[in-house]
């Protein structure tokens, strides 16, 4: 879900939207930060070096507008060659305005809205990407969901999900049992 930033929705945004640091390709292999804030693009890089002439160089930093940034082809060159081309993207995607405020969530803020989605929803929603794939298939996911949709969930149905895994619980007791209530009502209408 990517939305175009509207001027009130800036002041919800804190300071700093996206950091990423690593190091660089061979041969240098020189240490590279890339900071994205609400106004600013900064681009530090450390040289690493034995050599003596380069001893002692002190880090650089650049910082130029969202503005500036998207029409740098050497800057954009290097944080694609640095950090590849997916951050690349995401990079100009910001500096454009487009946020993800998605990937802003907290993992429990995330959980609580993934529990009360359909079976099907969460499928496709963990095909998405790695974090999702990794909260759908989460404990702590399935112990929500079973949570949800049991208001009369006991302690002894919370030991048993507990020694089998809340989504093996889920499958076994909620999944089966809508599937055979499916079946069920099918069988009085014909």
């Amino acid at each position: 879900m990517v939305t175009v930033l509207r001027p009130k929705m800036a002041s919800l945004l804190s300071g700093q939207l996206f950091q990423i640091s690593g190091q660089g390709p061979p041969p240098p292999k020189d240490f590279f930060q890339l900071v994205i804030t609400k106004d600013e693009v900064i681009w530090r890089s450390w040289k690493i070096s034995l050599r003596l002439e380069c001893r002692g160089a002190t880090p650089k930093e650049l910082k130029t507008s969202h503005h500036d940034f998207l029409h740098q082809k050497m800057l954009q060159h290097q944080v694609g060659a640095v950090f590849g081309q997916r951050t690349l993207a995401y990079t100009m995607s910001l500096c454009q305005g487009e946020f993800d405020y998605l990937v802003r969530f907290t993992d429990d803020i995330l959980l609580k809205i993934l529990s009360y989605l359909q079976l099907k929803d969460i499928t496709q929603l963990a095909q998405t990407s790695h974090r999702f794939r990794k909260l759908c298939n989460s404990e702590k996911f399935w112990e929500q969901i079973v949570r949800n949709r049991c208001p009369e969930f006991t302690t002894d149905m919370e030991d048993v999900a507990n020694a089998m895994g809340w989504r093996k619980f889920y499958f076994t007791v909620f999944h089966a049992s809508g599937s055979k209530e499916q079946q069920g009502s099918n069988k009085q209408t014909d």
